[in-house]
């Protein structure tokens, strides 16, 4: 018998905070709201979810697992994030990659691809 993916645990220094940004860049709400966690979903039915969890210092190396989204406009969208606090990063990328890579407001790092051909 195999498992089911449950959640990815998200640490942040403030995880509410963090946990909305997700929630409203992904269109998912929030599911669970404790002083010590937060997650978030697509619905309350839905799996998995991204759990915030608190940590007491900032994000320092890059990240060993991110995100990456796959918008239909990958230039509105990377558009909309920044709006929202994102920010550009580069993590060694080539100017020929046909992805984004972005950092929320907490300095995670996510990838916006291009559209599917």
């Amino acid at each position: 018998m195999g498992s089911v993916w449950e959640n990815l645990v998200v640490d942040a220094t403030d995880p509410a905070r963090l946990a909305r940004w997700w929630a409203e860049a992904l269109g998912y709400q929030i599911v669970n709201e404790l002083p010590d966690e937060v997650e978030i979903r697509r619905s309350p039915d839905v799996l998995p979810g991204l759990v915030f969890v608190p940590v007491p210092g900032g994000k320092e190396t890059k990240n060993r697992l991110h995100i990456d989204l796959r918008p239909a406009d990958q230039e509105a969208e990377i558009e909309r994030l920044v709006n929202m606090g994102a920010r550009h990063v580069d993590v060694g990328q080539s100017p020929d990659d046909t992805w984004t890579v972005l950092a929320d407001p907490e300095g995670n790092e996510f990838c916006v691809l291009a559209q599917r051909s």
